[in-house]
């Protein structure tokens, strides 16, 4: 004999299953990241040069917001315009924690605008220049020997008793031993010096496709340098990581060190790496960055050109701009010069 379920129970049932799909759809997490369009903010809220000059015209930071994509994020973001879709792994280091990722993207951060500092106050005939103190531990590849024995945040500085300052003379030294040699590693930790032995071993494929390639068990490591400078000079971006900003940085680093308003008084936001040569280089989001910085009014936007390539940033500006119909400028930029060239064309 069967009976039938009570339609109370029935009803139950579906909530309850309604309920798991809706708790599954906003939680659970797929392997990519979506971005969307962030701020595109003043610098002179962030920067501060002793003694500086204040202009009419504004230098913007731009940003993009990003998060882990569930299922709602990740169907949205297939029919957006403004949201864009990004591989796990093209954003995250393999079993890099929440803490370890936050804290590289400030490293950046701060390396960028030592750059930018050190680039602009050499322009402008201003004291700045780097002493090297050793190389940072940005992050340990799992699985190899460095793994439990060297942390995010050591410096490194000596290989075998013999001093490092820089990340360059630390590759030149390891590249000297074979996979499965010890190399004792003198490190700097909360202020407390110790010498660590590690055996190399070859880099998971996932870094070194061929399996060739030994090492100690270290992820781009960092060379720990203080800036020396002269004036004083004030960044607080709070929690904002990453390089991207690099090229405005100098800029408004620069207008302020002069007296002539570089920018004659227009709104411009732009990214851009910069290195110590005064070069652009390639970022990430800069399609969310130009529908940023056209919602805040900018007239120009400065976009890395990496020499006139097909898909440079530069060229996805430039399709973005036509795609939202604004009246900035998109402008090709591959060097801290030649952004002061395109504005000084601008008097």
């Amino acid at each position: 004999m069967t009976k039938e379920m009570h339609p109370n129970n029935r009803g139950l049932i579906k909530w309850i299953i309604i309920i798991v799909l809706l708790l599954f759809i906003n939680f659970y997490q797929l392997p990519y990241y979506f971005t969307i369009p962030g701020d595109a903010k003043i610098l002179t809220e962030f920067i501060e040069v002793e003694d500086g000059n204040k202009h009419e015209g504004t230098f913007m930071l731009t940003t993009v917001r990003i998060g882990r994509a569930n299922v709602v994020n990740y169907v949205w973001a297939l029919f957006s315009d403004e949201r864009e879709l990004v591989p796990e792994d093209q954003i995250r280091r393999e079993g890099e924690t929440d803490e370890e990722y936050q804290h590289r993207q400030l490293m950046m951060m701060t390396s960028s605008q030592d750059l930018a500092v050190f680039v602009a106050y050499n322009h402008a005939g201003e004291t700045a220049y780097f002493e090297n103190k050793g190389v940072y531990v940005t992050a340990v590849v799992p699985d190899m020997d460095a793994e439990g024995k060297l942390e995010m945040g050591d410096r490194i500085v000596a290989v075998d008793g013999e001093e490092v300052f820089e990340a360059s003379k630390l590759l030149d030294l390891l590249a000297d031993y074979s996979v499965g040699e010890n190399v004792t590693l003198t490190i700097e930790r909360e202020e407390e010096i110790s010498d660590v032995s590690i055996e190399l071993m070859y880099f998971p494929s996932d870094l070194d496709p061929s399996g060739e390639r030994g090492g100690i068990g270290i992820a781009q490591p960092v060379t720990d340098r203080t800036l020396i400078h002269e004036p004083h000079i004030s960044i607080d971006t709070n929690q904002i990581g990453g390089p991207s900003a690099g090229l405005m940085f100098t800029l408004e680093i620069y207008n302020q060190l002069t007296e002539e308003d570089i920018t004659e008084g227009y709104h411009i936001a732009g990214t851009g790496t910069i290195d110590e040569d005064g070069i652009v280089g390639r970022i990430g989001g800069v399609k969310q960055k130009v529908i940023a910085s056209h919602h805040a009014g900018a007239d120009f936007f400065f976009a890395p050109n990496e020499r006139g390539s097909d898909i440079s940033n530069y060229a996805v500006a430039l399709e973005t701009a036509e795609s939202i119909n604004t009246d900035m400028e998109i402008v090709p930029i591959d060097s801290f010069e030649e952004a002061l060239e395109f504005l000084n064309n601008l008097k």
